[in-house]
């Protein structure tokens, strides 16, 4: 357990941090399945903007590597086409 009161405030706020985090990333994931298990073209078509718009937010937070969220927006761009 932390002993001084920096270390103590710090374990306070990361974890709230760590709640907010995963939720954001846990909307990313959800909204990128909506993509991914879509029934046909046109649902992934209609799911794919806001899929999107979760992965930008996620890296724009760094709660997700840039890399990362493009090589998410290329994979969802490339199964909302083959769907």
């Amino acid at each position: 357990m932390p002993t001084s009161n920096q270390a103590k405030k710090r374990m306070r706020t990361d974890a709230v941090r760590r709640v907010a985090n995963k939720a954001v990333s846990s909307a990313m994931k959800t909204a990128m399945k909506k993509v991914l298990d879509a029934e046909n073209t046109e649902s992934a078509q209609a799911a794919l903007p806001n899929a999107m718009k979760m992965v930008d937010k996620a890296a724009k937070k760094n709660i997700i590597h840039a890399n990362a969220a493009a090589r998410n927006r290329s994979r969802l761009t490339r199964a909302a086409g083959a769907s």
